[in-house]
């Protein structure tokens, strides 16, 4: 999605019920409506020319596309996060420019510029029904969008006194529709929001250092990763703290979960299929939840400064399962693969490691990128994985060949953020040289 330098612009004719007309295509970024009404008629091979009116985003177009495309450019700062929506429709991103952009992925254009932040938007999180996003920035501020008009839902959620560090929603197959999620911050407290009240609804205090990562779990308990060398454990009807985790020497940086895909995918099978209620969205997304579960307890795994990672089963003990040794440096980031077998970590050794998801053994160590690797996703059959780099490159590794099967060079600095949408289709990336890329499966 190179919304600086490409001189052509992927388009999408739809009718006015959005149905499309042919398929997308690439046209010259100086075409204005002159050109379009002849590629139209072309299309729709109408002998008589007749004249039809372009809309982007119920916005009459009456100048070149390149016109519209410089008002609706892209970041302007560094794009720190980027995440899909659960049904893999949209795209969010967040940037050093204080704002949020949603993207059409038919165009591949900014369909909403979201502005209200006063600081870095450092993360994102879309609610697993898909109905709204939340965004927190430096200033310790969070903001609920709505996703189909680029609206504030409301006023900035205000509470947290420092960056904000970590967003994660409540699972849909406990509560429909989503209301509450839970931010962590730099300031040491966790708090639950609820969005329908607009407020802060509990404060979960306890960390004596700031808290680096949070993840709402899909047995309703919240896990919260910490500097102070701790991972808490929360119920969230009060807020009361169940058990501490602990074990690791140094800053606890990542938290992942075993169910993460099906929890953050909801009730979205990637089969096109929509849900006519809330109650209907719950059920499927409990059998998924259950099915993916099996016979086994949610599991966890958290990375840290120590260079080690723990594998948890927290509803079973609160010592760890396993100790997985073998980074030089910093783990960065964990993640469990999509069906939960796989366990993959990033460090700042230049490696990303590959270990079994259920016992924590080693597997295998891919190496390639030549600064630290920040960020990594899975594809949704958990057969690809993907690293973003200090380096400028992107590499998706291959778990069946434990090789490199692509590089995804053009970033010019830094890839910050990526994402791999949960139907498989989509990889996005985000980086320090303000471009947002998009590359289709």
């Amino acid at each position: 999605m190179e919304v600086e330098t490409v001189n052509n612009v992927m388009c999408q004719f739809t009718d006015r019920e959005g149905t499309a007309l042919g398929a997308p295509l690439y046209l010259p970024q100086n075409a204005g409506p002159q050109q379009l009404q002849q590629i139209v008629n072309k299309l729709l091979n109408n002998e008589e020319k007749l004249p039809y009116s372009f809309y982007i985003s119920d916005q009459e177009l009456l100048v070149p596309l390149e016109t519209y495309l410089q008002k609706n450019k892209g970041h302007t700062e560094a794009v720190l996060s980027v995440a899909f929506s659960p049904d893999g429709r949209h795209l969010a991103s967040g940037s050093g420019d204080t704002t949020v952009r949603l993207w059409d992925l038919n165009t591949q254009t900014p369909m909403f510029t979201c502005t209200g932040h006063k600081n870095w938007v450092l993360c994102i999180a879309w609610s697993p029904d898909g109905k709204h996003l939340v965004s927190g920035s430096k200033a310790g501020e969070l903001q609920c969008w709505d996703p189909h008009s680029g609206k504030p839902s409301g006023n900035p959620l205000v509470g947290h006194k420092k960056w904000i560090t970590g967003i994660s929603w409540e699972p849909v197959h406990l509560n429909a529709p989503c209301r509450r999620f839970v931010s962590a911050s730099k300031d040491g407290d966790a708090r639950i929001w609820d969005v329908s009240l607009r407020k802060c609804v509990i404060c979960l205090t306890g960390h004596t250092l700031a808290i680096t990562c949070v993840k709402w779990g899909g047995d309703g308990v919240i896990y919260t990763g910490s500097q102070d060398c701790t991972i808490k454990v929360w119920e969230t009807s009060q807020g009361k703290l169940i058990r501490e985790l602990k074990g690791h020497g140094h800053w606890v940086n990542s938290l992942a979960l075993s169910t993460e895909y099906v929890l953050r995918t909801g009730a979205f099978d990637h089969t096109g299929k929509t849900y006519s209620s809330p109650e209907e969205m719950k059920k499927v997304a409990l059998e998924r939840y259950n099915k993916m579960k099996g016979n086994g307890p949610e599991r966890l795994v958290s990375g840290s400064d120590d260079f080690t990672m723990f594998l948890w089963e927290p509803a079973v003990s609160k010592h760890p399962k396993t100790r997985l040794t073998g980074h030089q440096q910093l783990v960065n980031h964990v993640y469990f693969s999509p069906d939960g077998q796989w366990v993959a970590s990033a460090s700042f050794d230049r490696s990303v490691k590959l270990w079994n998801g259920v016992t924590g053994k080693f597997v295998a160590a891919f190496r390639g990128h030549v600064g630290p690797v920040y960020q990594i996703s899975w594809s949704a059959d958990s057969r690809l994985l993907l690293s973003g780099s200090k380096d400028s490159t992107l590499k998706v590794w291959d778990i069946r060949t434990l090789k490199l099967k692509q590089d995804l060079p053009g970033h010019a600095d830094e890839v910050y953020a990526v994402d791999w949408s949960p139907d498989g289709e989509k990889v996005a990336s985000g980086g320090k040289d303000r471009m947002l890329k998009l590359w289709l499966g």
